[in-house]
């Protein structure tokens, strides 16, 4: 329950949560190469796959994000921690979506942290959704990965790379409806 004393005078930080699957299987996309050269790619169809819990604050150009190697009420109370530990002088405001669990009755959820849960069925509301585009298209562009450890590997390089980059942060997420809202607690 938010309190006039835990609320105080912080400041509210709105971040969008969302999680994302990647692995070794190659999503081919397009890329340039001159007349008459056809790109030649390589397919991958292993079903290994890790779990990136990621969390952007439109407004400041911030990624929060932790990588698993599974999705599930403990993993996400982990996440929710380490978002916590990121930001504790901040009352944070979370909007996440309909997984079962962001809704679970054993979901610990830090004091400075209250959740908002998205419409149903509403993906496009999420701007993280473009955090994740921007990582597979930057990153993950036709490319097999000989093992797990690899796509591990290109995920701690990148997401970083991406955290780094306020602006582009921005850019992908700051969208009008955000930037208007009033994020005053008192």
């Amino acid at each position: 329950m938010l309190t006039p004393e835990l609320v105080a005078s912080r400041p509210v930080r709105l971040m969008f949560q969302d999680e994302a699957r990647f692995g070794r299987m190659a999503r081919p996309r397009r890329c340039w190469a001159p007349a008459p050269l056809r790109p030649v790619m390589s397919n991958g169809y292993e079903r290994q796959f890790v779990y990136v819990y990621g969390a952007v604050s439109p407004l400041q150009g911030e990624l929060d994000w932790r990588i698993c190697g599974e999705m599930n009420t403990v993993r996400m109370g982990e996440f929710l921690q380490q978002v916590s530990q990121a930001h504790p002088a901040e009352l944070i405001v979370m909007v996440v979506d309909g997984a079962s669990s962001h809704k679970s009755k054993d979901l610990a959820i830090p004091a400075n942290i209250r959740l908002l849960a998205l419409p149903p069925y509403a993906p496009e509301l999420n701007p993280q959704e473009h955090v994740w585009d921007e990582v597979r298209e930057k990153e993950f562009p036709n490319r097999v990965f000989n093992h797990l450890d690899a796509v591990i590997r290109q995920l701690e390089q990148g997401l970083p790379r991406l955290a780094a980059d306020a602006e582009r942060l921005c850019s992908l997420t700051a969208w009008p409806w955000i930037i208007r809202l009033n994020l005053n607690a008192n």
